[in-house]
Formats: C-alpha cells, sequence, structure tokens
C-alpha cells in the first residue's frame, strides 16, 4: 500500500471511530458511570451535585462492582459504552489490555481519596475485636490445624477462641467481582494466612490457592454488589456481620458499629492516620474519547475532583472518603482537567 493511499485508510478508519462516538451524543444525554458499590455513593452524590448546579440531566450510576465496571467500561468507545467507571482499587494491567484491545485507549485515572474496609454488625449486636488471623480462620475455605492444612472446621466464633461469642459464624460480603474484595483478600485474609507455618511452607500457587479462597460451606455469604441489602440484613440479624467500605458503615452508624481489628476501629482519623490497617486508594476512570461528545462529561468529572467534593469538609468527605493531602488533590484535578492518559500498570 503507498503512503498516500495508506494515509487516507487511516484518516477514514478515524473518522468513521469520529462518527462513531458522535453518535453517543445523539443517542443519549445522559452520562453514564459504572462501577464500584464503594465509590457508588461518591459517584452518586457527584452526580446530583453537578444536576444540580448545571441543571442539566442527573448522570446515570450503576453499581456493577470493580471488576464489572473495568469489563463494562473496556467494551469499547461509542453509544453503548459508559463515560466513567468507579473503582475501589487501580485498573489491573489486563483490565488495561481489554481497554486497548477494544479501542479504548486513552484514559484518564484519579485517585480521588481513602476508604477503610469495614466488617460491621447490628448496634444489637455484639461488637467483636478480632486479629487478622481470627478473621483468616473464620472465613477461609482451607485453615491451618494441628500443623495441617484441612477444610475449615469452624462453624462458631468460640470454636476459633473460647473467649469469642459461642454463636454461628455469619459474615456476608462482595462476591469475587467486587474491589472489595480483592482489597479484603490482600489485606486481610493474606496478611492472616502469614500466621500459620504450614501454610508459609507451601509452594507458591498452594499458597496462594489456600490463602486467597474464600470459605463457600455456609457462614460467608456473597451478598452481592449492593451493599444497602448487607446492611439491611445487618438491621434483621444482629449475630450476623458485614464487610463493606467505611463509607456505608459511616452512613449508617445510627445502626451498625464497627468490628475492631487487632484493638482499632475504622474512622476517619485511624484510616487517615494509618493506624487502621485495613484501608485502600479510591478511583474514578474516564474515557477520554467521550470527552466533548457525551454532554456535560468534562463538567462532571470537573465536579467530582473540585475542592468542594475532595478537600476537606467538601460533600463527599461529609459521606465517608478520606480526603487527599492538598499537594495529591492538585494533582489529581490537574490530571482530570487536562485529560492526561494513564500510562499502562505494571501488573
Amino acid at each position: 500500500m503507498n503512503v498516500k493511499l495508506k494515509s487516507l485508510t487511516m484518516a477514514a478508519t478515524v473518522a468513521v471511530a469520529a462518527l462513531s462516538v458522535a453518535g453517543v451524543a445523539h443517542a443519549r444525554d445522559q452520562i453514564s458511570v459504572v462501577g464500584s458499590s464503594t465509590v457508588f455513593p461518591f459517584s452518586q452524590a457527584a452526580a446530583e451535585q453537578f444536576a444540580n448546579e448545571t441543571g442539566s440531566p442527573s448522570p446515570v450510576v450503576e453499581s456493577t462492582g470493580t471488576g464489572g465496571g473495568m469489563k463494562i467500561f473496556c467494551g469499547g468507545v461509542g453509544t453503548g459504552h459508559p463515560d466513567v467507571t468507579g473503582a475501589s482499587r487501580a485498573m489491573k494491567l489486563s483490565e488495561y489490555e481489554l481497554c486497548t484491545s477494544n479501542g479504548v485507549t486513552n484514559i484518564t485515572e484519579a485517585l480521588i481519596g481513602y476508604d477503610g474496609l469495614s466488617m460491621a454488625v447490628s448496634r444489637k449486636g455484639v461488637q467483636l475485636d478480632l486479629t487478622k488471623k481470627q478473621l483468616f480462620q473464620a472465613l477461609a475455605d482451607k485453615v491451618e490445624v494441628g500443623g495441617k492444612i484441612v477444610a475449615n472446621p469452624y462453624k462458631k466464633w468460640s470454636d476459633i477462641d473460647g473467649s469469642l461469642p459461642n454463636t454461628a459464624i455469619v459474615v456476608m460480603g462482595p462476591p469475587p467481582t467486587s474491589g472489595t474484595r480483592d482489597a479484603w483478600v490482600e489485606l486481610v485474609m493474606e496478611e492472616g494466612c502469614k500466621e500459620f507455618p504450614a501454610i508459609v511452607a507451601l509452594d507458591k500457587d498452594a499458597h496462594k490457592e489456600v490463602c486467597q479462597r474464600m470459605r463457600t460451606d455456609g457462614p460467608f455469604i456473597e451478598a452481592g454488589e449492593n451493599d444497602n441489602l448487607i446492611v439491611q440484613r445487618l438491621e434483621s440479624d444482629s449475630n450476623a456481620y458485614g464487610i463493606f467500605g467505611y463509607s456505608f458503615l459511616y452512613e449508617n452508624q445510627d445502626k451498625l458499629q464497627p468490628v475492631k481489628v487487632d484493638g482499632i476501629a475504622p474512622n476517619e482519623d485511624t484510616i487517615a492516620d494509618g493506624s487502621y490497617k485495613i484501608s485502600r486508594p479510591i478511583y474514578f476512570y474516564t474515557k477520554n474519547a467521550h470527552r466533548g461528545v457525551i454532554p456535560g462529561l468534562n463538567e462532571f468529572v470537573a465536579e467530582f475532583v473540585s475542592d468542594d467534593a475532595l478537600s476537606p469538609g467538601g460533600y463527599l468527605i461529609e459521606r465517608g472518603l478520606i480526603a487527599l493531602a492538598d499537594g495529591p488533590r492538585a494533582a489529581v484535578q490537574k490530571a482530570v482537567k487536562d485529560a492526561v492518559n494513564m500510562p499502562a500498570p505494571k501488573k
């Protein structure tokens, strides 16, 4: 193919892609946001503020889980694909490669703050103080007993430690598609299993299998991506515990109390100063090919990272997000404003 013909062909391809994206503006006048159940209330609050400030239709915000949101977000550019996805962990290399393979090649990553993973119980229930070792024993598919790795035999909290309640272990938590699940496995399960010599001695693959697999025999219940349903269940069952982002505990302090981990309860101070050891960063990702095409998208993402939203005392901080320091927040705001294309993740 000669250079001129090749140039014409490339120009035609770009034109078709542009028409494809332009069609989004005619097909829908609402911004589409998907992603993490933890980020959902923050996205929803930013959407409401954007609509109030601009008079534009409020963005449609769906709770699909971090992994589910990435899959949908990375599906392509155009009418049927969302503009923004929220995530309770950073985008993985495999997700970035999925985006790239589907033509989603210009994405801005925005770290908006931090969130603590919380385990909570009804105010009518017992406020536990657990170690990561005990949490692993309660929730893992296999555990170490007497130097051997066996199917988890623990049915009651008191089976793990006689000082714990003589009640059945009932813990509701997120499914595998959730970033909250990913973070819980990394920050709690993998840390807890380090306490068991027989598990530590396993080869890499076997160790990963034992440390990361949640039990499926009843005590741990996958409760879907709607964390509000977990809150409702905890209200109705004082013996049940739930795992979700700190923002849901924060919003329901009148109904729920936190489980302490190694003597520390999650709150704004303990998450911010690092003394509560189960916290993770919160992100959203913007599809830059949709900017200037989807009405209001630039204004919406600017609202999401505005000082009104993210500075100490901002409306997202009031909903339980832990604020970034001034310097990092300014850097995020600039990256979002300039539509900086993120590099490929390292893993």
